[in-house]
This record gives C-alpha cells, sequence and structure tokens, in this order.
C-alpha cells in the first residue's frame, strides 16, 4: 500500500518538496511536449520493494538468485508491450532512460567509428542522434539532415542525396522538435537504397502510434527506441524493440555492454502504463492531443504567431518567437513560467541565435489533454499565451495573468 505518512515522519523538508511541486504541477498549464501527468496506480509501482532488488541479465538468466517474481513482472511488461503495438518485434525494456536507449541500440547496430545519420538538432532532432557534443556524435561519424529552409518540412529527395553521398551504417528516423509526421517508408526506401539500417525514435509520439493515430514504424524499421513517459504517460524508463534476427545484438548491447541491473520498479509501472495504455478510452485521450494541438496551433496563427511549418499535425508546437513578437524564446519562457505557463525555450531551424537564448520555444499538448481540456479551452491557452508575452516585461500584468491561470486550473485538477 502507498502511503506517505513514512516520508513525512522521516523528511519533513522533502515531504514538504515533493507536494509544493505537485501544488505547482497542478496549478500550471503544463505545455512541454515531452511531459505528462503519470497515474496513481503508475506512480505507486516506482515506489515498492522492488528497488531493493538487483536483477542482472534477464528473464530466466539472471546473474542473482531470487528472481522468481521479477521475470514474471518483465515478461509481462513485455507481453503487454507487444500488445499495445500489434507486433512480433523483440522488446528490450530495461532502458534506464531515452538517451541510453538511444546509444545502445546504436551501439548494438553499429561500431565505433561508424557513420550515422539523424535529423539536426536545431533542425528538431535529438542529441542522442548524432549531435556533435554528444557521446553518438563523438564515436560515430555523424552526418545531419535537415528540414527544408522555406517550409520547414523534412525533403525525402535531400535526404536521400545526403545518404547516397555518405553511404551511413543507419539511418535515425526521430525528433524532438518537429510538428509534423515522418514517413517511416520514405526513410525505408532511402535506408535500402545505401544499405543501411533503420532506426526510429519514437519516443515522443509513442502514443499517438499505438493509437494507430501516427504512421509506425513497426514492420518498417530495423530497431525502435522509445521512452515510455512522454505522451505514453508512464514512468521515467525506455525500451528498444527490434526485428527479432536483431534480438541478440540488442540485448548485449544493453547487458554486459552499456548498463547492469534494471530497475525493476520501473519495469512494473511500465507494465501498468501499457495496460492503461491498451484501454479503449487511451485511444480517446491519443485523438484529443491531436485535435488539441490542431486547434492551439490556429488560434496562435489568429492572434499573430509565427509558427514552424504553419501548424501542427502532431502534438507538437514550435514558435518563431524573434518573427511573433521580436522577443527571444528564453524571454518568452520566463515570462510564461510566471504566469504559470510551462513551456521551454527551443532553437527553430537555420537559428541565428545561440541555443541558450534561441528563437523558438516549443509547446505541447499531451499533459493538458490528460487533466480533460478540451478544443474549447485552447482559446482560453492562446489567450492566455498571448497575454503574458504582450507584457512579458511587466510584473504586476504578470501577476494577474497568473492568478486567472491559477483559477481556469482549477476546472480540472481540483
Amino acid at each position: 500500500m502507498f502511503k506517505t505518512e513514512p516520508l513525512k515522519n522521516a523528511d519533513k523538508e522533502i515531504f514538504a518538496l515533493i507536494n509544493k511541486e505537485t501544488e505547482r504541477q497542478l496549478e500550471t498549464i503544463r505545455l512541454i511536449p515531452s511531459e505528462n501527468y503519470a497515474s496513481t496506480a503508475v506512480i505507486e509501482a516506482t515506489g515498492t520493494s522492488l528497488i531493493n532488488k538487483y536483477s542482472e541479465g534477464y528473464s530466466g538468466k539472471r546473474y542473482y538468485e531470487g528472481q522468481e517474481f521479477i521475470d514474471q513482472i518483465e515478461n509481462l511488461t513485455i507481453s503487454r508491450a507487444k500488445e499495445l503495438f500489434n507486433t512480433n518485434y523483440h522488446f528490450n525494456i530495461q532502458p534506464y532512460s531515452g538517451s541510453p536507449a538511444n546509444l545502445a541500440a546504436l551501439l548494438a547496430m553499429c561500431s565505433p567509428g561508424d557513420t550515422i545519420m539523424g535529423l539536426e538538432l536545431s533542425h528538431g532532432g535529438h542529441l542522442t542522434h548524432g549531435y556533435k557534443l554528444s557521446i553518438t556524435g563523438k564515436i560515430f561519424k555523424s552526418v545531419q539532415y535537415q528540414v527544408n529552409k522555406e517550409t520547414g518540412l523534412l525533403n525525402y529527395e535531400d535526404i536521400r542525396k545526403i545518404a547516397v553521398e555518405n553511404k551511413p551504417k543507419i539511418i535515425i528516423a526521430g525528433f524532438t522538435a518537429y510538428p509534423r509526421q515522418f514517413d517511416f517508408n520514405e526513410f525505408k526506401k532511402i535506408a535500402d537504397e545505401v544499405g543501411a539500417y533503420l532506426m526510429a525514435d519514437i519516443s515522443h509520439i509513442s502514443a499517438l502510434v499505438a493509437s494507430n493515430i501516427h504512421s509506425s514504424p513497426f514492420g518498417i524499421a530495423d530497431i525502435i527506441t522509445s521512452t515510455s513517459h512522454k505522451s505514453l504517460r508512464g514512468p521515467r524508463g525506455a525500451f528498444i524493440a527490434c526485428k527479432p534476427e536483431f534480438a541478440s545484438k540488442v540485448d548485449k548491447a544493453i547487458i554486459p555492454g552499456f548498463q547492469g541491473g534494471p530497475h525493476n520498479n520501473i519495469t512494473a509501472a511500465m507494465a501498468v502504463a501499457f495496460k492503461e495504455a491498451l484501454q479503449p478510452e487511451f485511444k480517446e485521450y491519443s485523438k484529443q492531443i491531436i485535435k488539441n494541438s490542431k486547434v492551439l496551433s490556429d488560434e496562435l496563427i489568429k492572434l499573430g504567431y509565427k509558427l514552424i511549418t504553419n501548424g501542427s499535425d502532431n502534438h507538437l508546437i514550435l514558435i518563431d518567437m524573434v518573427k511573433s513578437k521580436n522577443i527571444s524564446g528564453k524571454t518568452a519562457s520566463s515570462a510564461l513560467i510566471k504566469t504559470n505557463i510551462e513551456c521551454n525555450a527551443n532553437t527553430i531551424p537555420f537559428d541565428k541565435r545561440t541555443p541558450f537564448d534561441p528563437s523558438g520555444i516549443r509547446l505541447g499538448t499531451p499533459a493538458i489533454t490528460t487533466i480533460g481540456m478540451k478544443e474549447s479551452d485552447m482559446r482560453d491557452v492562446a489567450l492566455f499565451i498571448n497575454e503574458t508575452l504582450e507584457n512579458y516585461d511587466d510584473n504586476y500584468e504578470l501577476e494577474k495573468i497568473k492568478e486567472n491561470v491559477i483559477d481556469f486550473m482549477k476546472k480540472f485538477t481540483k
């Protein structure tokens, strides 16, 4: 049974800070697209006796004794993952988070010094897709593809030319700040032409893929990585899925190649999240994420904001704040948090500003959809954003807006 009294009695300071953070989350319009609200059941599963157990190895092949129930938990988590994504791919659910999962996947399919190819960071890719300061950009030779300068969209013919010229060992189809769908079939055609593996990183869109709302890389990509939180609403973990012929490579890349024992409490919480995602209402939630994102995009455009690609067809919105309000992304995100609107400053394609103070902000709708916001609420959210940014340097006005935001949030979190 999950109880808070022992924590309160043992450490009043930490107990108080956790409660303050919980209250902050409930009073804030949370628009960071990689964040969400996990269910109480998922949260409870992370705080159990499972944290006491070491389980290096895999089910039926552990290095430590006493694994009878751990094996059952891991097997159940894997079977639910396969059911959720309707696939016979092999699943490794032991990666500690998304970045280690990506590195392990690359190590499984490539050798140090091989060429890898991913979306450039400032164009919406992730650090672990070969960015020069990431370990993935240091141990592998990294070439990067970009979006089109005029449209902000991927141009598959340009991607093909880069692949043909550089002959990468693996091509990564994935993003962290791209507001449109990826065409995994097009990526696979390019990969096959140059003899490369195709890796799909679906960390941001896993719920949309599982709900058949976004195109799926299963049955197409050779290897797939994802976090278990973000739109999936699970714990802070990750998984790697691959075609069966690559199972041994992936498992060896995790252990002994990269990690020790898995975090069994996270494995159990992933199982809970996967079961929740298998329920019919989860697909409705995923559909609502897209509906909210489209309406919020439209409302922001009406208010004069310059959106990268002029909209969104997934959960994510990227705004050029310099062109919209002649302020930087960091100035905008700092003002918004003062009114309890949470987003993050983000680079935009061909950004001329530093990553520490970029031109854009990144918004997303998974968290606000979880607490029940619908299309009709998106105009209110857009107006709160606009009012804040029009008064970004007026602390008196920002405080008044904050009070209104907190009152607005009571409809969804009380």
